[in-house]
């Protein structure tokens, strides 16, 4: 019995709370510094970003259209299949899609502009007009009407002529395919050609 008298040895895990009691005080101290650096932040007056301008290139949408292309698990995804925005690193599956990205917000934010555009003043509408108006003068003196009826008629005439020179051909191909028959044999069988005659 005196072997039971004795305590047994306990097995439990002894906490150190004042370690525990500075790891709580320092992630408080730490949340706090971060609170702060967020009002800060808020108080910093907002990026100002660009007014929204008229894209200087043309979009590429044609370029791959009707080719098959081969793409493995290590393929890039600049070139895996579909459009792929070097901007925002990403890759679109439709052309459709691909103008509503490059469109859109993200996008646009991206390249450093913001979705509003510049008001334009008095004078800047003034002066796209007069640049308008010496555009459509322009094309009035390019465009001549009657030198372009005159192309027209010769057009028409070298179509005519064309399909004149078709037909020949193809009356003298039937008309050498009559001739080639046997001429012994048509005068046995009492007639000389398979086509009317012409009187």
């Amino acid at each position: 019995m005196a072997a039971y008298s004795a305590k047994p040895e306990d097995h439990r895990k002894k906490w150190d709370k004042e370690e525990y009691e500075k790891l709580a005080k320092d992630r408080l101290t730490q949340q706090e510094k971060e609170r702060e650096a967020k009002e800060k932040s808020k108080k910093d007056p907002p990026v100002r970003r660009e007014y929204l301008q008229q894209r200087d290139y043309k979009v590429d949408l044609e370029s791959k259209l009707g080719k098959s292309q081969v793409i493995t698990k290590t393929t890039p995804s600049s070139q895996q299949g579909g459009y792929y925005c070097n901007v925002c690193d990403c890759v679109v599956k439709d052309s459709i899609n691909f103008l509503d990205h490059i469109n859109g917000k993200k996008h646009q934010r991206n390249l450093g502009m913001s979705m509003r555009v510049e008001r334009s003043s008095l004078d800047q509408v003034k002066k796209r007009f007069e640049l308008n108006k010496k555009k459509m003068e322009d094309k009035k003196k390019e465009y001549d009407f009657e030198q372009r009826m005159a192309e027209l008629r010769e057009e028409e005439e070298k179509q005519k002529a064309y399909r004149k020179e078709k037909r020949k051909d193809r009356k003298r191909k039937a008309d050498d395919d009559i001739d080639d028959g046997d001429p012994d044999m048509m005068a046995m069988m009492g007639f000389s050609g398979f086509g009317g005659s012409k009187k």
